[in-house]
């Protein structure tokens, strides 16, 4: 049987921890676990560790970890996704799939279609429900290490301090993924709703970005990192 699995930001070992209040409500009060109830845990560093619950209270979860192991292997392809910010569930949507498909970093962009502006208590505020929905998406696929989300950026920042073995910049009207070369680190670039103007994709370009094109149709913002991601990991990734 499958073990509830739970990440915990906190470094862990093996022994007696208590859990942080959001886990412990979680576990006490949504899930109603009970003392004795195994369970999975991860902290990010790539390790997993299985135990036992050995108190349940209403502000108080114990748990004994008694178990350690190698977590998930990650892709050898390290992939630092663009994303043009979008409304509400299409970008959580993009970040909640990107994790899935084995990013490892995201960071928002904000360029000249963005229909969404983001300043300091906003900001930090989605900065930290991205946070969450990569975590989620974790405990669910079973990667044992979060990608890293990163603040929002103008598009003109981040083209300028990326680095990465290959830089792409979707576009529908340019040669396919398959046409490039093997890369140890790769960046994609994809626009908001509406996409990337012209300028902008001459910027991106000036900046060492490639063109490249998924295929004949053009996708929503959040379908292309989904598609973009899963032919990267096919070509040269672990899928």
């Amino acid at each position: 049987m499958r073990l509830s699995r739970f990440f915990i930001d906190a470094p862990l070992s093996l022994g007696e921890h208590e859990l942080p209040e959001a886990q412990a409500h979680y576990i006490g009060r949504v899930l109603r676990m009970a003392e004795g109830d195994a369970l999975q845990v991860f902290d990010g560093s790539g390790h997993e560790f299985t135990g036992r619950l050995l108190e349940v209270g209403k502000k108080r979860v114990r748990v004994l970890l008694d178990e350690t192991f190698a977590g998930q292997v990650e892709s050898p392809l390290a992939i630092h996704l663009g994303q043009g910010l979008s409304r509400g569930e299409r970008m959580d949507w993009a970040i909640q799939k990107a994790t899935e498909l084995g990013v490892s970093e995201i960071t928002p962009i904000m360029s000249e279609r963005c229909e969404v502006r983001l300043k300091d208590e906003r900001a930090e505020k989605r900065l930290s429900h991205w946070r969450q929905v990569a975590i989620s998406a974790c405990e669910q696929c079973g990667r044992s290490r979060v990608p890293v989300i990163h603040p929002p950026v103008l598009l003109s920042e981040w083209i300028k301090t990326t680095e990465a073995d290959l830089k792409l910049v979707l576009h529908p009207v340019s040669e396919p993924l398959a046409s490039h070369a093997k890369p140890g680190r790769l960046a994609f670039l994809i626009g908001p709703e509406g996409g990337l103007t012209d300028n902008e994709i001459d910027q991106a370009q000036a900046s060492g970005f490639q063109p490249a094109r998924l295929g004949p149709r053009v996708l929503r913002t959040e379908t292309a990192p989904v598609v973009a991601l899963a032919v990267a990991q096919q070509l040269w990734g672990d899928f």
